[in-house]
């Protein structure tokens, strides 16, 4: 799922809980990144059994992540879904960890978000490379004041949103490409467990 400084406040360990779980947060980045979707649209496009995908729906409309989008449905029986927020979600960890249960469901999500972070990073170094494609990688070191950085991730975010609500929706030419990106003190380990 996008998460930018400008999303829907996660605030809720049980919400935290759910967008932990990896089928969740692909199905709210698949609508994110489309628009919405038909329960058959995102089996297909994800290829999960259609009950799993409609499974997951509900779960994510309980928490209150997507909604029914009625206007993009044929009729009153068919049910189109789309994210409650088109900016993505806000997750303030520090925030989480101080409400009852809040420090087990942000352990989780760090867990599974550092398992997501290394996939990720494993993919682009030694993922399959069909001829069709792009993929970049890039790693840059700045110096920055702590407000220049937030300013930075604002722009980049401003940016990302740009590009996302002018490619939004299910064009057979396009493909989902995942723009990943963290902005950090550089980390000291890093260099020191190289020696």
């Amino acid at each position: 799922m996008p998460y930018s400084h400008q999303g829907q406040q996660v605030h809720d360990p049980k919400i935290l809980r759910a967008i932990s779980h990896p089928v969740r947060n692909r199905i709210l980045t698949e609508l994110s990144a489309s628009g919405p979707m038909r329960a058959a649209d995102i089996a297909r496009e994800l290829d999960l059994p259609a009950n799993q995908a409609s499974f997951h729906l509900r779960q994510l409309a309980k928490y209150g992540l997507v909604e029914e989008d009625p206007e993009a449905a044929r009729d009153r029986r068919d049910r189109v879904w789309r994210p409650t927020s088109e900016q993505g979600l806000m997750v303030r960890l520090d925030d989480i960890e101080k409400t009852p249960g809040g420090k087990m469901a942000a352990a989780v999500f760090r867990q599974n978000a550092a398992g997501w972070g290394h996939a990720v990073v494993e993919a682009a170094y030694h993922g399959p490379r069909p001829p069709d494609t792009l993929r970049t990688i890039s790693e840059n070191a700045l110096k920055l004041t702590q407000e220049e950085a937030g300013q930075l991730a604002k722009e980049l975010d401003e940016v990302v949103a740009g590009w996302l609500a002018r490619t939004r929706g299910r064009d057979p030419e396009r493909r989902t490409y995942l723009y990943f990106s963290v902005l950090q003190p550089y980390p000291e380990s890093l260099h020191r467990d190289q020696d």
